[in-house]
């Protein structure tokens, strides 16, 4: 099937060349930064609207007229508000800074500028309202300056990982049954590929077998996109999207809106955006061709997947083999890929599935940002805890695990403060501060790969998830986010935000570093030593994988001190503190006595093995 669809891909090659062909690029040296594995990383996440104006000269993104024509309003938090990619290339040095050894930007292709009903319109300031997958948004600049900022990435020892989408576009198609609002979703079972309108409509698409069959030759014969709804498309918007083949409304499901519940999370329109028909062997072509041109002609190290879970899990089986090879042929032997299946709960049998099933190799931790929120919102350990045992599910095990990305606060639900802030009423700014430090502590040095969002090593708090969690670093001119206090400064979003001396951004530095220079924070198994069994206390042991060294892992999500023995190695003799105060030596063979202040942490490494 891969085959089929590589051949098919020929005949779905973007319309022009994006930059130097790959041929004329040579493969990293070994001991190059592509050759360290994606557990070793930092990763740093940014939308670049809301990073830094490197030229006011794109803020408008050669479009003229009122908000509605640009999407640019730098006092909405809705809109554009003038960030862009040259912007981001000046402050590598700050990102480089905070310990980042990658950069997850945010995407960055061409957009369609502004959605929404009549006084609802939004922009697509972030980036997943995509009209042409081949050039850079306007806004942000031009393809010769993303491939600036790679470079100069690259010339760091940085990597760089793009955010993509294929389970959508912008909104584009509307439907003639439905001209306005939201159209309900319409089932296969109701709504048959074989009949227009319902089971009582005429026939259409004859012998097309349904997504039963992913033959090439089956899906060729869906040539009606009018069995539930009839797509309908402004003829102003008729070409609008590139590659060309991307405007044909049969390669999307025409379904109407998701319920995210059954099989209208993956056939239905996410908030109105065009859903694509991922099991049709012509759009997994179109996809394979159209990514696989970013790794030949910017040699990126990885790619975030958007809404991965709402694609065809056959889709993934296919992409993520030819991404795989196109990268290794670029010279990129550890590209890092994984997907966005977000949870609202505590639920790694769900992220698992994705890894067995659809062959993702890793996904975002939601699970560990469940766990985390938990602890520190005074729901105790035992979410923390657990985690460890339930790294069984996915596919590779506990080894498979360290690749997993984990996070504590995201673009899309929230800042950790805000979280912790909804979870515990009545939590004030000091408290949020403490609790940000040790959250940042657990991401940093637990088993993962810690991805820290922008603007929370300066204290942002925001007031929920979505345009609420999206200040700007660069001086902010919304008065909503210029009205909210930052952590640990007496600043606010009034004035730029890149401090390398504000106590949180140089406490991660040093974390961060720390990791770097201990090999078992990055790939050592986890061995719980304390969980939900002792108030406050969360403690693991981790391993160096080369040495079997032990470093020990102690946090105190409690707001009273605690002091307790844990198990350790035996043949760990001696403690010298990385962080906090340990004690020297074990309290017996095997036990270590540790104390801790209110959410503090330690760090300990083992002598003597």
């Amino acid at each position: 099937m891969l085959r089929l669809l590589l051949s098919a891909a020929v005949a779905l090659v973007l319309p022009t060349p994006m930059g130097r062909p790959a041929a004329a690029q040579t493969a990293p040296a070994p001991a190059d930064f592509r050759a360290r594995p994606p557990e070793s990383e930092v990763i740093y996440f940014v939308l670049p609207d809301r990073f830094e104006n490197g030229d006011p000269a794109n803020d408008r993104g050669g479009l003229s007229g009122d908000r509605l024509s640009t999407g640019f309003d730098p006092t909405d938090k809705a809109f554009y508000h003038g960030g862009d990619l040259k912007g981001l290339t000046a402050r590598l040095d700050y990102i480089q800074g905070l310990g980042a050894t990658a950069l997850w930007v945010g995407p960055i292709f061409k957009n369609k500028p502004v959605q929404g009903p009549p006084g609802q319109e939004s922009a697509g300031y972030h980036g997943y309202w995509i009209t042409d997958f081949t050039q850079v948004d306007p806004h942000f600049g031009s393809n010769a300056e993303f491939r600036a900022l790679v470079e100069a990435a690259h010339a760091r020892g940085m990597k760089v990982y793009m955010d993509i989408v294929v389970n959508h576009t912008a909104d584009v198609i509307h439907y003639a049954e439905v001209p306005a609002g939201s159209p309900p979703y319409r089932d296969k079972a109701a709504f048959p590929f074989s009949r227009r309108g319902g089971l009582a409509g005429p026939a259409i698409n004859p012998g097309f077998a349904g997504d039963a069959d992913p033959a090439p030759a089956n899906w060729a014969k869906l040539t009606d996109p009018s069995f539930a709804y009839t797509p309908v498309v402004d003829p102003a918007e008729a070409r609008i999207k590139v590659p060309a083949w991307l405007n044909e409304p049969r390669f999307y499901h025409n379904r109407g809106d998701s319920t995210w519940q059954g099989e209208s999370a993956q056939y239905g329109d996410f908030s109105g955006l065009d859903d694509l028909a991922t099991e049709d062997p012509r759009v997994v072509a179109g996809f394979i061709a159209i990514f696989g041109r970013w790794i030949d002609e910017f040699a990126v190290d990885g790619f975030r997947i958007d809404t991965a879970k709402h694609v065809d899990p056959a889709f993934w089986r296919a992409f993520v083999p030819a991404m795989q090879a196109r990268a290794r042929a670029r010279g990129l032997p550890n590209f890092h890929i994984f997907g966005e299946v977000a949870t609202g709960e505590y639920d790694p049998a769900l992220l698992a599935g994705w890894t067995r099933n659809a062959g993702l190799p890793a996904v975002l931790d939601f699970a560990f940002q469940h766990a985390i929120v938990a602890a520190l919102s005074g729901k105790g350990n035992g979410e923390l805890a657990r985690l460890y045992d339930d790294d069984a599910l996915y596919a590779g095990g506990a080894a498979a695990a360290l690749r997993l990305p984990t996070f504590v606060s995201n673009h899309d639900g929230g800042r950790l403060p805000a979280l912790l802030r909804q979870a515990a009423p009545g939590l004030g700014d000091d408290d949020l501060l403490a609790r940000q430090r040790l959250g940042h502590a657990m991401l940093l040095t637990l088993r993962g790969v810690p991805v820290i969002y922008a603007g929370d090593e300066q204290g942002m708090v925001g007031r929920g998830g979505d345009q609420l969690s999206r200040q700007d670093m660069f001086a902010s001119r919304v008065a909503l986010y210029n009205a909210d206090p930052l952590l640990g400064t007496r600043r606010t979003t009034a004035t730029a935000s890149f401090d390398p001396a504000h106590p949180l951004y140089r406490e991660w530095a040093e974390l961060a570093r720390l990791r770097r220079r201990t090999p078992a924070l990055q790939a050592g198994r986890t061995v719980v030593r304390a969980g939900g069994d002792r108030p406050g206390l969360f403690a693991v042991s981790r391993f160096d994988p080369g040495t079997g060294r032990e470093v020990v892992l102690a946090f105190n999500t409690a707001t009273a001190a605690v002091s307790a023995p844990i198990e350790v190695a035996v043949a760990s003799t001696g403690f010298a503190s990385l962080a906090g105060t340990c004690p020297t030596a074990p309290t017996a063979p095997g036990t270590l006595t540790l104390t801790l202040p209110a959410l503090g942490y330690a760090i300990c490494r083992a002598a003597g093995q």
